[in-house]
């Protein structure tokens, strides 16, 4: 960005840091084991972030906590919701503790910010009964052969939509007996997940048709890799063909949460599903897992069972 102060700092091997804020944004984001989309997620905030400075003519580097809370108060009034406004200044903060860590400024100013306060107990994502996956795998079957492995990988394995279009050929394989897929996850840790087999069946039958060449597996009809934006849609298409409600608000996370939900529901212990999802923290598991306030569910049933088996033996 034309104006934009250069960072004062000459760090050994990081030439960059000799050049504008955009440069450093590009070493920050080159020093952090990202998926693509979460790097081009995080680059946009900051860009964000350093526009309004921009604007402004605020020095990034002089920045204190009172201009990230009008930054943030700012953002509030478009309106943004409250966890996209926690995410930008998640973002930006990353970007600060990385020049705080090469001692390009004194201290974080997002970390004495006023962030918003994020409901950790209540996910926006529409969800979607079993029956109501059931319902879209249906449609997706009779869509083709494509169309029916993603649904299935995403709706037996609760994968990511970036986790999905990123997979190439060579990450399907076998071990130990089973049918697996290997992928990058969250955070750039390499995962592996046994798939089922209806995934496996479905995924056998599209490579019928693809071909066994090397390359993106997921592909359009012009060979390139299927991107999220198609399978946002797909999703919603399929929903709607399918009856199900609010399906112009459905997205491919609605599937994710549905695994969990499902999985819980049939008596799956929270910390596989939490492995399963690639979760670091199980109270983002919880928070996937739609069913999990039914009283139903209450162990308080369960105690009192096991009171009147003690008082009949």
């Amino acid at each position: 960005m034309s104006g934009m102060q250069p960072v004062p700092r000459q760090i050994p091997g990081l030439p960059a840091l000799d050049g504008p804020a955009e440069q450093v944004t590009e070493v920050w984001l080159a020093n952090r084991r990202l998926s693509e989309h979460t790097r081009s997620a995080y680059r946009r905030d900051v860009h964000g972030w350093l526009d309004w400075c921009r604007e402004r003519g605020l020095d990034p580097l002089g920045a204190t906590f009172l201009d990230v809370n009008a930054y943030a108060r700012q953002l509030e009034a478009i309106p943004l919701a409250a966890t996209t406004v926690a995410r930008k200044l998640s973002g930006v903060s990353s970007w600060y503790d990385f020049l705080l860590k090469l001692r390009a400024v004194g201290a974080n100013p997002v970390g004495g910010a006023d962030r918003p306060y994020i409901d950790r107990d209540h996910s926006s994502t529409v969800g979607l009964s079993a029956e109501e996956v059931d319902a879209l795998l249906e449609r997706a079957a009779a869509a083709g052969e494509r169309t029916h492995a993603m649904i299935t990988v995403l709706a037996d394995l609760g994968l990511r939509v970036g986790e999905l279009v990123g997979l190439d050929t060579g990450d399907l394989g076998w071990e130990r007996g089973h049918r697996t897929v290997r992928f990058t996850g969250k955070g750039g840790r390499p995962r592996r997940r046994a798939l089922t087999p209806g995934a496996a069946a479905a995924l056998d039958a599209y490579l019928c048709v693809r071909g066994g060449d090397d390359g993106p597996l997921f592909v359009t009809s012009r060979g390139g890799r299927v991107d999220r934006h198609a399978v946002f849609r797909l999703v919603r298409r399929l929903a709607a063909e399918a009856g199900i409600a609010d399906a112009e608000r459905l997205s491919p996370h609605s599937l994710r949460h549905a695994f969990a939900t499902t999985a819980r529901a049939e008596g799956v212990p929270l910390e596989d599903v939490q492995d399963a999802m690639g979760h670091a923290d199980p109270r983002t598991t919880r928070r996937y897992d739609r069913d999990r306030h039914n009283l139903d569910r209450d162990p308080a049933y369960t105690i009192a069972a096991a009171r009147v088996r003690r008082a009949g033996a």
